[in-house]
């Protein structure tokens, strides 16, 4: 759905607004042809009031809300339909009227070095394997920050470095963030 509706912008948008949270994204890889469409990405996150699950929900109903504006304005009327045959009838009766992401979510909580690591070569290698083989190599997959870690090279969204994840305090209490 990133492809078809033009939408990576709305994924950096979201991680602009993270960001501005004081959370760190270290390594993406938004992967958008045809459906499903997924989004691998690693934060950091600061300590807060808000979970986790409530923060990537929020994420995905932004995310989902600007993509179906997008397809709405394309008059993509076919996958505004494979959209709304997505929803559960108990999200129906909510008032919801399409499902762009799966309902639940995959996240792992990253304590060593050696499992960030792990996790950011699973991002990068995603574009290039099984039924995605988009590219040949990670560096090659535009939207993905294997180029940072990579070449040392900019991506089209700056990460920030997990390897300087270690001089961080992520008590956002005792932190003031400088925008």
């Amino acid at each position: 759905m990133f492809e078809l509706t033009n939408g990576y912008d709305i994924v950096y948008k979201w991680f602009d607004y993270l960001k501005q949270q004081g959370h760190f994204i270290t390594g993406y890889a938004p992967i958008a042809i045809g459906m499903p469409n997924h989004l691998h990405v690693l934060i950091a996150f600061r300590q807060g009031d808000k979970s986790i699950n409530s923060i990537a929900g929020n994420g995905k109903r932004f995310m989902a809300y600007e993509i179906v504006k997008r397809l709405v304005l394309a008059g993509e009327k076919e996958t505004l339909n494979k959209l709304m045959e997505g929803v559960a009838s108990r999200d129906h009766k909510r008032s919801k009227l399409h499902e762009v992401f799966q309902p639940s979510f995959d996240w792992k909580e990253c304590r060593s070095n050696k499992f960030i690591k792990q996790k950011l070569n699973y991002i990068h290698d995603n574009p290039c394997r099984g039924k995605w083989n988009l590219v040949e190599s990670p560096v090659d997959y535009t939207h993905s920050s294997a180029r940072f870690y990579l070449t040392g090279e900019p991506g089209i969204y700056e990460a920030f470095h997990c390897g300087l994840l270690e001089d961080i305090d992520f008590d956002l209490t005792q932190t003031t963030i400088e925008k």
